[in-house]
C-alpha cells in the first residue's frame, strides 16, 4: 500500500513537473507565431514590398520578425506569479530542434596538437626530434591516440637515448618545473600538460566567439580525449562565413614594410637569377632535377603583365593607383614585330628572360618606372600565388632578395570599380596586392602582435566604409608609439593570419594606443573580424574535420517525415493493443503515453534536442514499453487458464514478469550506453534517447500499470486481457521447432553461405561516414538521368567520378565524392561547392552560383580522420556490447553456453 502511494506522487509529480517544463516550448512558439503574424502586417503596409520576387519577400519576412523577437529578448512573456519569464528565458528553457529538424550547421573541430607540440619545441631542427614529430604525424591519420603520445612513442624508437629537455627548453615548458636535467618522461608529461591546457583554451576562445555570432540556442562540446570540439548552430544560412569564423587563428601582426622603390633593384635581381637559372635548366634537357622541371612546366595564359590598373591613374601611395605594366611588355612589342615569331615561342623567351615578371606585375608607372613611396611591390592573379610561392622558395630568388624580407598578399582582391574601371575583366576580379614585410634578422616575431589588443569593435570610417577600431594595453600603446615614430611618413602593415588587410601611411607618431583596420569590408565581416579579435587568437589552428548542414526548406520536410513516422507507430501500437488485450491493452497505452510524455519532458529538462535520431530512439522505446506489458499481459493470462482468481493471476503474472522485462531492459541499457561512449553526432543522439526512454519505461510499464490495475480492481472494475479477436488466436498451434531443426539449419545454413559469399565477392558499399568524402543533397526542378549528372561532376571534379543517386522524389540527387577531402585549407569547402556548382549548371540555366546554394538542401563533410574514427568506434562498440551481453548472461544465468549461443545467433542475424 505504501509502495502504491509513492507510484501515485511520483506520478502526479513527473506530469506536473513535465507540463511545467514543456510549457516553455508551448510560450515561445506562441511569441514567435504572434511575431510572425505582426512581421506580415508590417509588410502588407509597406508598398516598396510589391516589386519584391518571392525569395526577397521571405527573406525580408524573416529579418523582420527576428528583429521583433530580438527587441522582445528582455520582455516578459510568461507571468507565473511570483516568477516571471522573459522571451530568452522561454527559448532556452523549451525542446529545442537539432540541425536535422531545424536546419543549420553541425561542425567537428580538430585542435592541431602537433601545432601546439612544434611550438613548445620551437620549431626544433634537430633530426631526431624531426624524425619522430614526422612519424607522429603519419600515424595520427590512422590513430585515436592523442599526438602527444604518439610522438613519445616515436622518439623512443627513433633516439631511445635521446634527451628531450635538451628540445623543449622553452619558457612555457619550464614553468612546468622542467629543467635541462629533467627526464624524458616528466618532459613529455609537461608536454602533454601544455597540450591539453592549449585545447582547453581553444574551447573557450571558440565559445567565446560562437556567443557573439548571433545564433539561438548553440551547442558547443569538446571532447579532451580527442581534442575535438563540436559546434551547432541552428538557423545558420551562410556556412564559408561559419567556416572562415571558426577557423580564424586571429594571429594579427603589425609589420614594417619594403617600399616598392626600395625593393625594386632587388626584385630586378630576382627576375635575372631566376630567368638565367631557368635557361641553364633547359639546356641541360634530362639533367634538370625534378622539382624545377615542375616549376619551368607551370604554363602562363600571356607573354605579358595583364592590365591590372587603369592606365589613366596616377600613383597615390599605398593605394597603388598607378599602371602596373611590366618591362616585359616592351620586349614583347619587339616579339610581335617578327612576323615569324609565334605565340609559342614569345612565351617561351618571356619565361625565360622574365621569368618572375611573368607571375609578378611590378608596380611601375605608364614608362615602366617603379612607383616609390608605396607600400605595394607588385601584383599577382590569384591562380598564380602558388606558382609565385614557387618562385619565391627557389635559392636563386631567395639569395637575391634581402634576408629580412617576407612576401605576403592582401587579404582580399582589388576591387577595381573603386578606382574607376567599370567593366573589370576575370582577370582584374582575381588580382591581390604583393607586399614585402620588412622582419627583423634572426627574429620571425612582429615588432607588435594582438596579443596586447584588449579592445576591437566594428565601426563607420570617415570615408563611410566598415572599419574595425583597436585598443592596446599600456605596453600595446607604448610599443605602438615607437613603431609609428620610427615609420612616419612609411607604412605599416596590418597583418591578420598571413594576409595584409591594411598599409596605411604613418603620418603622425600615435600615442594612446588607438589603431584601425580598413579594407573593402562588409559589415558582417568586419564585426566577425571584430569579435575574433576582441577573443583572442586560437593556441593552436582548429581545422573542421566534419561537417553537415541542413537547409530550412529540407528540415520541414524532416520534421513531417518524423512526425508521422513518429505517429503512424504510435497509433499502429495503441490500436494493436487494444484490440488484442482489450481493458488491459488500454492500460498499457495510458503507460505508453505517459512513458513517451515523461521521455521528452526529461531531455528537454537536461537541455537534449529533439533529432530524427531521437525521434527513432523514441520509436524503438514504443516498441520495448509495449514489450513489457505483453511479457505481464501473457503470463497474466496463462495465470487465469489456471483458474486462479483475478487478484491472484494479476500478482502472479506481474511476479514471473520481472526477471525478463528485467533482463531485456538491462542488456539494452548496456548496449546503448556503449553506443553513447563510442558513438558521435546522431549515434549519441539515438543512445541518449533509449537509456533516458529505458529507465522511464520500467516505471510507468511496471509500476504505474500495476497501480492503474489495482485501483480499477479495487473499484470492482471488470479488466480483460483478451478479446473476442484474440480469444483463440494462436491457442492451438503447434510449431515444432525443434523436430524441424534440420530443416532449419539447411535453410539457415544456405542462407549464411549465400550471404558470406556476397561479402567477400561484391564487398560492402560504403558510405561517406566510412569513406570520407562529401555529400550533397541537391533538388532539380524536373526528374534527371543519375549517369549524365555522373558524367559531368567527374569532368567537374577533375575525372574524380562522384557516386549519384536518387533520393525521396526523382527530382532529388544524393551525389557523393571525395574530391579533395584530404585537403585542409579553409577555402577547400567553397571551391568544391563552386566546381558541384560548375558541373551542373547546364540544370539551373537561369540562376546564379547563389541561387544553386538554395537548391543544395544539405550537406555533410567527413575527412579521413573522422572515416577511421566511425570505423573504429563501430568496431570497438560492436565487440565490446558482445562482450558485456555474454558476460551478462553468463553471470544471470552462470552456464557461460547460454551467453555463447546468444554471440553466436547475433552473429548469424547479422551475417
Amino acid at each position: 500500500m505504501q509502495l502504491k502511494g509513492i507510484v501515485r506522487f511520483l506520478t502526479i509529480a513527473m506530469i506536473v513537473i513535465g507540463i511545467y517544463q514543456l510549457s516553455f516550448t508551448w510560450v515561445a512558439h506562441h511569441t514567435e507565431t504572434k511575431a510572425e503574424e505582426q512581421a506580415t502586417k508590417l509588410l502588407a503596409k509597406d508598398p516598396a514590398t510589391a516589386t519584391l520576387t518571392a525569395d526577397q519577400k521571405n527573406e525580408l519576412q524573416r529579418k523582420t520578425k527576428n528583429h521583433i523577437l530580438d527587441s522582445m529578448n528582455s520582455e516578459v512573456v510568461y507571468n507565473l506569479g511570483l516568477v516571471k519569464y522573459t522571451y530568452q528565458d522561454c527559448k532556452a528553457s523549451e525542446l529545442g530542434l537539432g540541425l536535422d529538424l531545424k536546419g543549420g550547421m553541425s561542425v567537428v573541430l580538430q585542435v592541431s596538437e602537433e601545432d601546439i607540440v612544434d611550438a613548445l619545441a620551437q620549431h626544433s631542427s634537430d633530426a631526431n626530434y624531426r624524425k619522430a614529430f614526422d612519424i607522429a604525424k603519419q600515424k595520427m591519420s590512422n590513430s585515436t591516440s592523442d599526438f602527444a603520445t604518439l610522438f613519445a612513442e616515436a622518439y623512443n624508437e627513433v633516439a631511445p637515448n635521446g634527451k628531450l629537455a635538451a628540445i623543449f627548453n622553452s619558457d612555457q615548458i619550464k614553468t612546468d618545473g622542467v629543467s635541462f636535467n629533467s627526464s624524458n618522461s616528466e618532459v613529455l608529461s609537461a608536454v602533454n600538460k601544455e597540450v591539453k591546457d592549449a585545447v582547453k583554451r581553444t574551447y573557450n576562445i571558440i565559445s567565446a566567439r560562437i556567443d557573439k555570432f548571433g545564433v539561438t540556442q548553440p551547442n558547443i562540446s569538446l571532447d579532451e580525449r580527442t581534442g575535438r570540439i563540436v559546434v551547432e548552430l541552428p538557423g545558420v544560412d551562410n556556412p564559408a562565413r561559419v567556416r572562415s569564423y571558426l577557423q580564424a587563428t586571429a594571429k594579427l601582426e603589425f609589420w614594417e614594410v619594403f617600399d616598392n622603390s626600395e625593393l625594386a633593384p632587388k626584385l630586378i635581381d630576382a627576375n635575372k637569377a631566376l630567368s638565367a637559372r631557368i635557361r641553364a635548366l633547359k639546356a641541360g634537357g634530362e639533367s634538370a632535377d625534378t622539382a624545377t622541371n615542375s616549376l619551368l612546366s607551370a604554363s602562363t595564359d600571356s607573354t605579358q603583365a595583364p592590365a591590372l590598373m587603369p592606365t589613366n591613374t596616377k600613383a597615390t601611395g599605398n593605394k597603388g593607383a598607378a599602371s602596373a605594366k611590366a618591362a616585359i611588355k616592351k620586349d614583347d612589342k619587339k616579339a610581335e614585330a617578327k612576323k615569324d615569331t609565334s605565340l609559342a615561342s614569345r612565351q617561351a623567351k618571356a619565361a625565360e628572360d622574365y621569368a618572375l615578371f611573368t607571375i609578378w606585375t611590378p608596380m611601375t608607372d605608364n614608362k615602366g618606372q617603379f612607383v616609390p613611396n608605396t607600400a605595394v611591390v607588385g601584383f599577382v592573379l590569384g591562380k598564380d600565388t602558388n606558382k609565385l610561392n614557387l618562385y619565391l622558395n627557389s635559392q636563386e630568388v631567395k639569395n637575391a632578395l634581402p634576408k629580412n624580407c617576407m612576401i605576403l598578399y592582401s587579404a582580399k582582391p582589388i576591387d577595381f570599380t573603386k578606382r574607376g574601371v567599370k567593366n573589370p575583366t576575370a582577370a582584374q576580379k582575381n588580382t591581390y596586392e604583393i607586399y614585402a614585410i620588412k622582419k627583423r634578422l634572426n627574429d620571425d616575431n612582429a615588432p607588435l602582435d594582438g596579443s596586447y589588443v584588449t579592445n576591437a569593435s566594428r565601426d563607420v570610417s570617415q570615408q563611410g566604409g566598415n572599419e574595425i577600431v583597436m585598443q592596446m594595453s599600456s605596453e600595446g600603446a607604448s610599443i605602438w608609439q615607437r613603431l609609428t615614430a620610427k615609420n612616419i611618413k612609411k607604412a605599416v602593415a596590418i597583418v591578420l593570419d598571413n594576409k595584409v588587410y591594411s598599409a596605411p601611411t604613418v603620418q603622425n607618431e600615435i600615442a594612446g594606443g588607438r589603431s584601425s583596420i580598413t579594407g573593402d569590408f562588409t559589415a558582417k565581416e568586419a564585426l566577425d573580424m571584430a569579435n575574433i579579435l576582441q577573443t583572442g587568437k586560437l593556441p593552436a589552428p582548429a581545422k573542421i574535420i566534419q561537417e553537415d548542414v541542413v537547409g530550412a526548406s529540407l528540415g520541414t520536410d524532416t520534421i513531417k517525415a518524423g512526425f508521422w513516422s513518429f505517429l503512424v507507430a504510435l497509433l499502429a501500437i495503441v490500436i494493436l493493443m487494444w484490440v488484442y488485450y482489450s481493458v488491459g491493452g488500454m492500460i498499457s497505452n495510458i503507460a505508453l503515453v505517459l512513458n513517451l510524455f515523461f521521455t521528452i519532458a526529461v531531455l528537454t529538462g537536461f537541455g537534449f534536442s529533439l533529432t530524427m535520431s531521437a525521434i527513432a530512439g523514441l520509436v524503438v522505446t514504443i516498441g520495448m514499453a509495449v514489450d513489457a506489458n505483453v511479457i505481464i499481459f501473457e503470463r497474466i493470462k496463462e495465470e487465469i487458464l489456471r483458474g486462479k482468481s483475478k487478484q491472484k493471476t494479476v500478482e502472479d503474472g506481474y511476479k514471473a514478469s520481472y526477471a525478463p522485462i528485467i533482463d531485456a531492459h538491462v542488456t539494452t541499457f548496456l548496449t546503448g550506453a556503449i553506443l553513447l561512449y563510442f558513438g558521435m553526432g546522431p549515434v549519441k543522439g539515438f543512445a541518449t534517447t533509449l537509456i533516458c526512454a529505458l529507465i522511464i519505461n520500467l516505471f510507468c510499464g511496471i509500476l504505474i500499470t500495476r497501480w492503474i490495475t489495482d485501483w480499477m480492481m479495487s473499484k470492482n472494475r471488470n479488466i480483460d486481457y483478451v478479446t473476442k479477436l484474440s480469444r483463440n488466436l494462436f491457442r492451438h498451434f503447434n510449431f515444432k521447432f525443434v523436430e524441424n531443426r534440420k530443416y532449419a539449419f539447411m535453410i539457415s545454413g544456405a542462407l549464411t553461405l549465400i550471404s558470406l559469399g556476397s561479402i567477400f565477392t561484391r564487398g560492402f558499399d560504403k558510405g561517406v561516414d566510412f569513406l570520407g568524402g562529401r555529400t550533397y543533397n541537391v533538388q532539380f526542378a524536373k526528374p534527371v538521368s543519375t549517369e549524365e549528372v555522373r558524367q559531368k561532376l567527374t569532368v567537374a571534379f577533375e575525372n574524380t567520378s562522384p557516386i549519384v543517386r536518387t533520393v525521396a522524389t526523382n527530382n532529388q540527387l544524393r551525389i557523393t565524392t571525395s574530391y579533395k577531402i584530404n585537403e585542409t585549407d579553409s577555402k577547400t569547402d567553397s571551391l568544391v561547392e563552386i566546381k558541384l556548382y560548375t558541373g551542373l549548371k547546364d540544370y539551373f540555366p537561369e540562376g546564379s552560383y547563389k541561387d544553386f546554394q538554395k537548391q543544395v538542401l544539405s550537406s555533410q563533410k567527413v575527412g579521413p580522420t573522422i572515416a577511421d574514427d566511425i570505423k573504429s568506434s563501430s568496431f570497438w562498440a560492436t565487440l565490446i556490447s558482445l562482450i558485456v551481453i555474454f558476460i551478462y548472461i553468463w553471470l544471470r544465468f552462470r552456464r557461460w553456453q547460454y551467453g555463447l549461443g546468444t554471440i553466436i545467433a547475433l552473429f548469424h542475424d547479422v551475417i
